[in-house]
C-alpha cells in the first residue's frame, strides 16, 4: 500500500482529500501542530515556525502532497501577517526537504499547493495560462516564493507538481460558507464592480486533480485548478442567491468601504482575472462540475439535506 504524507490535512482540501485517497487504497498520514486528527488518520507532529518535525513521517512516504499555509484572507495584511503568509508556506516546504534529504530512496513524487494569486491581484481582459509570469505583487511574490521549494524536490530529480488553485467551493467552509451567511439574510452582494472575475473549482474536482497529480507520472510542472467556466463576481453571487432561493436587493458594496475594512487584502476581493483550465483538461482531467451552476446546486442542495 503506498503512503501519501498531506501537510495541511485538517484544512478544507485536506480532509476531504484524505477521505478520498483512503477510499482509493492509499494509506494516509498528515502533519499536524497538535500531532492529532478527527478524522482518524495516522498523525505525525511538527512546528515549522520553530524548525521542528518528526522525520519518520517523509521516511515512510511515497508521495508527499503540501497544503500547509497561512489563511490568506483571514486577517488584515500587517507586515507581520504578511510574513507569517510567506513563511508558513516557505519554510515548511524547506522543512520538509530537509528532512528528504535525510531518506531520499522512497519519494516518488513531491505535489505542492500554489495559489491563481501567482498572476496576481488584476483585473484584466487576458486569460492567464500556466506560461505567464508571476505578478510582482504580494500574492504573485507569494506563490511565486512557495512554487520555489517545490523547485528544491524537482531539483533532486523527483517528479513535482504545482497545483495553482482558484476559490474552492464547499458547503460548509471557505467563500461559498461565508456568502451564505449574509444572503440567507437577504443582504448579500456583489463586491466593487462586480466585474472582477472569480476563478473557482468544486471542492470535489480539487481533490479529483491531487489524485491524478500522484497517480498520473505525466504530470510535472504548473497546472491552474480552476472551472473552464470564466465567472465575474456578480454573476457568482446572483447564481448563488438564485440557488439559494434569494434575490438580490442591495446594490454592490463599494469599494472605499472593503478597502477600509480590509486594507490591502481587500485587492483578493476586488480584483481577478480569468484563468486558463486548458492545461490539466488537456492532460486528461474530466471535471465533476465544469459550470457554476451545477456546483452550485450539487453544495447548496446537500447543505439544505444535512
Amino acid at each position: 500500500m503506498k503512503t501519501v504524507l498531506i501537510t495541511g490535512g485538517t484544512g478544507l482540501i485536506g480532509r476531504q482529500l484524505s477521505k478520498l485517497l483512503s477510499v482509493k487504497g492509499y494509506a494516509v498520514s498528515i502533519f499536524t501542530t497538535s500531532g492529532r486528527s478527527s478524522d482518524g488518520f495516522k498523525c505525525f507532529r511538527w512546528d515549522p515556525s520553530s524548525g521542528t518535525m518528526d522525520a519518520q513521517a517523509v521516511a515512510e512516504a511515497d508521495y508527499i502532497i503540501h497544503l500547509a499555509g497561512a489563511n490568506i484572507g483571514e486577517k488584515r495584511w500587517s507586515q507581520d501577517r504578511k510574513r507569517a503568509i510567506v513563511d508558513s508556506r516557505v519554510k515548511s516546504g524547506e522543512l520538509l526537504f530537509q528532512a528528504f534529504l535525510k531518506n531520499p530512496g522512497r519519494l516518488k513524487a513531491f505535489v505542492t499547493a500554489s495559489a491563481t494569486g501567482y498572476y496576481g491581484a488584476v483585473t484584466s481582459q487576458k486569460i492567464f495560462t500556466e506560461d505567464d509570469a508571476p505578478e510582482s505583487d504580494f500574492l504573485g511574490e507569494t506563490c511565486r516564493r512557495w512554487e520555489e521549494t517545490a523547485g528544491l524536490f524537482e531539483n533532486a530529480g523527483i517528479r513535482t507538481v504545482k497545483i495553482r488553485t482558484g476559490i474552492v467551493l464547499d458547503k460548509t467552509d471557505g467563500a461559498l460558507a461565508r456568502l451564505l451567511v449574509p444572503m440567507r439574510l437577504h443582504v448579500g452582494s456583489a463586491l466593487g464592480s462586480g466585474s472582477q472575475f472569480m476563478p473557482w473549482i468544486h471542492l470535489n474536482d480539487i481533490c479529483g486533480i491531487y489524485l491524478k497529480a500522484i497517480e498520473d507520472v505525466a504530470m510535472k510542472g504548473a497546472y491552474n485548478a480552476v472551472a473552464p467556466q470564466h465567472t465575474t463576481n456578480l454573476e457568482f453571487t446572483a447564481a448563488v442567491a438564485k440557488t439559494s432561493g434569494r434575490t438580490l436587493w442591495f446594490p454592490n458594496v463599494p469599494a472605499f468601504v472593503l478597502k477600509a475594512i480590509f486594507g490591502e487584502m481587500s485587492a483578493i476581493i476586488l480584483e481577478g482575472s480569468r484563468v486558463s483550465a486548458d492545461k490539466i483538461m488537456k492532460a486528461g482531467f474530466n471535471f465533476e462540475f465544469p459550470e457554476l451552476n451545477p456546483a452550485l446546486e450539487n453544495l447548496l442542495n446537500e447543505k439544505q439535506k444535512a
